[in-house]
């Protein structure tokens, strides 16, 4: 029953802990740097979350002399679950020249953050708000946006439902339901009857919980978008194996707040077209009013600093991670139900009985 045993662990672990994101600082870019001719800088620096585990963050805003305003809008970027602050780098071109900063953060359980598991958003949720506070906090910031994909976007929408303060969000492949995703990535990667797989989805729970201290059937986004009221832009990739386009789809009709849809032709973890970053600047520009502020004053730059060219940083990790859960290189037999025999319903209680040492 080994292929049973690596099929169950590949499926917690995509769960919980999936491949980290290695990088070192350096990889950010340069502390100072230029974009369309105006100079900007990065601040790193840790916060401590509720846990009490460190996290490690980025802030990126104007040099003093270059600030229109003493508060500025801001947005927080919130990564994937195999990914960390680095994808934030792809947003920090277009948001900066639009008179907005970009903080950004490794989750507890990702990149250089403290922390040994994810949790998909229910402990992130937490992560955010630390953020938030300090934020508030500074006196430095004035509107707030959230920026989401998939772990990131799941974490955005449980947030914003208790945080009526958040100006806008973009949340970009969520998933509805953790319950509703596992299974769905199981049904997947081993082909079992329904009252298998079932048992399968209930040690995988057990296992969790034991390890990460959460209950996957607790972590369910869309019970919250009927709830919440700030504005929104839904995107999914149409090519999305990993985490269906119709959980996006579900929570979009759902959502309580204005809200717009966007597709695009991407997968999962396929970097998203300039056209789109483009609409996510404008979608931020117009919900975190930056047309109120000032425009910024033409000056040369006296100083030389270097030009903001951020590396394409390619998750390779969770990309092979990803498909190796969709697309198995091992045969897992396939077991067909016996005919006339009924499968159970699926119960989500959990007996001390379900022990994963069974499999």
């Amino acid at each position: 029953m080994s292929f049973l045993k690596k099929g169950y662990e590949d499926l917690w672990k995509a769960i919980i802990r999936p491949p980290r994101d290695q990088y070192i600082p350096s990889d950010l870019g340069p502390v100072k740097f230029e974009i369309n001719h105006r100079i900007y800088q990065r601040t790193d620096m840790q916060l401590k979350n509720p846990r009490g585990l460190t996290l490690e963050c980025s802030f990126f805003e104007p040099i003093d002399e270059e600030r229109v305003a003493e508060q500025l809008p801001c947005v927080i970027y919130l990564h994937g679950n195999c990914s960390s602050r680095i994808e934030a780098i792809s947003a920090v071109q277009y948001l900066l020249p639009a008179k907005m900063c970009v903080f950004c953060f490794d989750f507890a359980g990702s990149g250089l953050s403290e922390g040994e598991y994810i949790s998909l958003g229910f402990y992130e949720k937490d992560d955010v708000a630390t953020v938030v506070d300090y934020l508030r906090n500074s006196g430095r910031t004035s509107f707030i946006g959230l920026w989401g994909r998939s772990m990131g976007a799941v974490t955005a929408l449980l947030h914003g439902h208790r945080d009526n303060s958040i100006a806008g969000m973009v949340v970009d492949s969520p998933f509805s339901s953790l319950k509703v995703l596992a299974k769905e990535l199981a049904s997947r990667y081993v082909k079992l009857p329904g009252f298998l797989l079932t048992g399968a989805i209930k040690l995988i729970r057990k296992s969790i919980r034991k390890k990460a201290n959460f209950d996957i059937n607790d972590l369910n986004p869309i019970d919250f978008v009927d709830k919440c009221f700030i504005p929104a832009t839904f995107a999914l990739g149409v090519n999305d194996t990993f985490i269906l386009p119709s959980h996006s789809e579900i929570m979009y009709e759902k959502y309580a707040g204005e809200k717009l849809l966007k597709k695009v032709d991407c997968d999962h973890n396929e970097p998203r077209p300039e056209y789109y970053m483009h609409s996510i600047a404008i979608f931020f520009y117009n919900t975190l009013y930056c047309e109120i502020l000032p425009e910024p004053k033409q000056k040369k730059i006296k100083v030389f600093v270097e030009n903001f060219k951020p590396k394409v940083h390619v998750f390779e990790d969770a990309i092979q991670f990803q498909e190796n859960l969709l697309n198995p290189a091992e045969n897992i037999i396939a077991i067909e139900p016996v005919a006339g025999v009924e499968e159970p319903e699926d119960d989500d209680s959990i007996s001390d009985d379900d022990n994963e040492e069974n499999i």
